[in-house]
């Protein structure tokens, strides 16, 4: 018996967690392990954080027994702490911790539901840039109606700038994200613009335009050309490419949206007596669309382009969220999508140098 246990630790995939930072605090961390604990027997944990206190709120939960090794970590990164003061002042912190866990190899992917500006700029500098990455960005899958449920949008705030160049490789990573985590094995790309037409746009838009349909043999992908916001949610690609300014305006804009459509039909249902006789009439189908649009089920912003995967958590996740964001650490980890992303870019930076003026070969 004992031989099975150490055999399946073994082929445990491990996932290093920060515990802290986000605005639950740890015990919604620990219990979100517990849940991918208890869904996947495959999954192991480094957990970073106060070793005293992870280990009281670990000790309520049995199927963590044997699954989680805790890292003492004494100090916070707290939503308000400035990325630079973390860089040069977090060595003793749970996040700067959690990355150390990647970056020797113990664990496969970091997930952290803390400050995204101090962590962004930790995991910089803790796991480098990809040879032949200018920007790391921050990938999320939004709802869509698409046949997979959702579309791949980057970057969504790791650099408010991004040149022709930068969206090149952003559209390159984003291909590889949907490839490996969705299994899109020809993934379709778009460019967001403020038009489809090609004349539209600021200059960098279409230079980068030319230069990622010129790359899309390379990068295994179809590139679609201009979209507009509303191909965000739609079908017309699997993965919108922007930079980070636009990205993350349009991500909080169709969060606080969700948010208000949400309210307004409570109000709406609580209106009459009717009204509150058709909201039960409707709760299967309201509970079918909360569970379609529901954030908690997407949880994670992936961190693209450096020498490692790195999840970014929302800071309010529950355990739920939490949860999910372990899943999509999990099946990153398990499709070898570092690897297969480091390649990918390198493939293409290659390209560049072996024939820097001949478009015609990267077509």
């Amino acid at each position: 018996m004992q031989d099975s246990l150490t055999s399946s630790a073994k082929r445990r995939t491990i996932i290093s967690v920060d515990a802290m930072g986000g605005d639950r605090g740890p015990a919604a961390v620990v219990a979100g392990i517990a849940l991918s604990a208890k869904e996947n027997p495959d999954i192991g944990f480094i957990l970073h954080g106060p070793k005293d206190e992870l280990e009281r709120l670990m000790a309520r939960k049995k199927v963590l027994e044997g699954r989680v090794e805790v890292r003492h970590a004494s100090g916070i990164v707290t939503m308000d702490d400035k990325p630079s003061h973390i860089v040069r002042h977090g060595r003793e912190t749970s996040m700067w911790s959690a990355l150390e866990s990647v970056r020797s190899g113990e664990a496969a992917v970091c997930v952290s539901c803390g400050n995204t500006g101090a962590l962004m700029a930790l995991s910089m500098l803790r796991l480098r840039k990809l040879e032949g990455v200018n920007r790391p960005a921050i990938a999320v899958l939004w709802p869509s109606r698409n046949p997979q449920g959702f579309n791949v949008m980057l970057d969504v705030g790791a650099d408010i700038r991004a040149d022709e160049h930068d969206l090149l490789q952003y559209a390159l990573m984003g291909a590889s994200y949907a490839r490996n985590g969705m299994q899109l094995e020809i993934p379709r790309v778009g460019l967001l613009n403020v038009g489809t037409e090609e004349h539209k746009g600021r200059a960098e838009l279409k230079l980068a335009h030319d230069l990622i349909a010129q790359n899309a043999e390379r990068g295994k992908y179809r590139f679609v050309g201009f979209v507009e916001g509303g191909d965000i949610p739609g079908d017309t690609a699997d993965v919108i490419v922007t930079d980070g300014f636009t990205g993350n305006t349009a991500l909080k804009t169709g969060e606080g949206t969700a948010k208000l459509i949400g309210d307004l039909l409570k109000e709406a249902f609580k209106f009459s007596p009717l009204s509150r006789l058709a909201s039960v009439l409707a709760y299967t189908s309201m509970q079918r669309l909360k569970k379609r649009i529901d954030p908690r089920r997407v949880n994670g912003g992936v961190f693209l382009g450096l020498n490692g995967t790195v999840v970014k958590s929302h800071g309010s996740a529950d355990a739920t969220g939490v949860s999910a964001a372990v899943k999509l650490a999990f099946q990153l980890a398990h499709s070898g999508f570092a690897e297969r992303l480091a390649a990918r870019v390198a493939l293409v930076e290659q390209s560049k140098a072996d024939a820097p003026t001949d478009k015609g070969t990267t077509a």
